[in-house]
């Protein structure tokens, strides 16, 4: 099935973005508890939070980071702001529209790059691990928290099913391994944990 473009991506989003708080609740609830709070818990530095959304991770970070978050579409990120905004962090966070497969940040320039929920929606993730790889400082670390394939034969099968119809309406790829794009970026993987079946990975990887 064709991949939806980032410009369709954004359009997705935007749709959404009034419901998105909403429906992430469920599924947070169901199969993703706690997994933000770890996530911001792993982060130091400058960080650099790709598709940042509406900034559902924003109160969860040390209070000693900075942090710029990037993401396409202007829906959730007008969202972002009103709780940037709600919060008073507007001292610590920077938000930008823009494409995470072509960051605007300068090479070796983050501490930390986050990201939670993303890899499944980018239309290339292994460009956007690469960037992710490039803003790095040496020694810095990409903390990821994603959905992807079970690791329970039938369930993996049923996703497959269902993946073609997600990826049309929502750009929602049920079945990718986020973990084989950080290593093809030159990340090294220091820990990956899965949970609930195996769909819910939580990753730590560095760059050298």
């Amino acid at each position: 099935m064709q991949q939806p473009s980032a410009e369709r991506i954004g359009q997705v989003f935007d749709a959404m973005a009034v419901h998105y708080d909403r429906q992430m609740g469920f599924f947070e609830r169901v199969l993703f508890g706690g997994c933000r709070a770890w996530a911001t818990s792993r982060a130091s530095g400058e960080v650099l939070e790709i598709a940042v959304g509406t900034g559902l991770n924003l109160p969860h970070y040390p209070a000693q980071t900075t942090i710029l978050g990037i993401d396409l579409s202007a829906g959730m990120l007008d969202l972002a702001r009103a709780r940037v905004a709600a919060l008073g962090l507007g001292d610590r966070v920077e938000l930008r529209q823009g494409d995470v497969q072509a960051l605007d940040a300068p090479d070796a320039s983050r501490d930390t790059v986050v990201s939670t929920f993303t890899f499944c929606t980018i239309p290339d993730p292994a460009a956007a691990a690469r960037e992710a790889h490039r803003v790095l400082r040496p020694g810095g670390r990409f903390v990821l928290v994603e959905h992807g394939r079970s690791s329970r034969r039938g369930l993996r099968a049923g996703m497959r099913l269902v993946e073609r119809l997600t990826i049309r309406f929502g750009a929602d790829h049920l079945t990718r391994d986020p973990v084989g794009y950080l290593l093809d970026a030159g990340f090294l993987v220091d820990e990956v944990h899965r949970a609930k079946a195996g769909i819910v990975y939580r990753v730590l990887a560095r760059k050298p």
